[in-house]
């Protein structure tokens, strides 16, 4: 408990200074950074030793340039020809390298950080910093709705094979926290920095980034129990690693991108 409490007095305060108030280049050395680890965890939960700071490194090289339209048309054939490399690799080593290997370096190394950058796409397309606080609310408001309303009401379980604790009432719960959440966020930005978000689009964006921070919940926990492990890492101690406090983040970040581009 007391680690869980000392990473949330010291990693909240940091997020919020880095989005609201460091230099652009501090968030983009994040984002490096996160998806540089959370490759690396993907990679060691299957056991590809051997890849570990191959996928880190690729994941942190394509954050640079993946944000950036004219760098994305590099990116993909430079994927491209890692796989190539990849695949050439596993037929002269006959065997030794299993497909889920490859294919889970191709995740680590493509989904990661196009979705970890998401951050900087919105920065470039011109929304306020605050903004970039929405995946993250989406995300932890959703965790929080369906942790009260499962822990008060919850009786019909939602994926037992998956992940026994977590109920249908708990993810109803999970939909209406994230409106709250939206709702909120609208109602701050619009009193005390002029903005001029509609209340009704932002809590239907909630209820959608909800359906989708929980299916990535899932998601990774679904990996976690086919490869037996309770925790992806340790860098944030009781909290365990990058995918276990940011697996819904990976899924909310992208869409809530390409929605608030079409409707914010």
């Amino acid at each position: 408990m007391k680690s869980r409490l000392l990473v949330a007095a010291l990693g909240i305060p940091f997020i919020l200074w880095v989005i609201l108030l460091a230099p652009v280049l501090v968030l983009e050395i994040l984002v490096w950074l996160l998806s540089a680890v959370a490759a690396f965890e993907l990679m060691k939960c299957i056991g590809a030793q051997e890849y570990l700071c191959v996928s880190a490194a690729a994941a942190a090289a394509l954050v640079l340039v993946v944000p950036d339209a004219f760098g994305a048309v590099f990116a993909i054939p430079a994927v491209i020809l890692c796989m190539i490399l990849y695949f050439a690799v596993a037929v002269w080593r006959a065997g030794q390298i299993k497909w889920n290997e490859i294919a889970t370096l191709f995740f680590s190394i493509t989904a990661i950080p196009y979705a970890m950058s998401s951050f900087l796409r919105m920065t470039g397309s011109g929304f306020p910093r605050a903004y970039l606080l929405l995946p993250l609310i989406f995300s932890f408001a959703s965790d929080s709705g369906a942790y009260f309303a499962g822990l008060s009401f919850g009786k019909h379980k939602l994926a037992p094979k998956v992940s026994p604790k977590k109920t249908v009432e708990g993810a109803v719960g999970g939909l209406f926290g994230n409106a709250l959440g939206g709702v909120f966020f609208a109602l701050i930005m619009n009193r005390l920095f002029a903005q001029d978000i509609n209340y009704f689009i932002i809590a239907v964006l909630g209820v959608i980034c909800s359906a989708v921070a929980q299916l990535g919940d899932l998601s990774f926990s679904l990996i976690k129990r086919e490869f037996g492990i309770k925790d992806y890492g340790t860098i944030f101690l009781a909290h365990g690693g990058v995918l276990d406090r940011f697996d819904s983040v990976l899924f909310v970040a992208p869409v809530l991108s390409s929605l608030m581009i079409a409707f914010l």
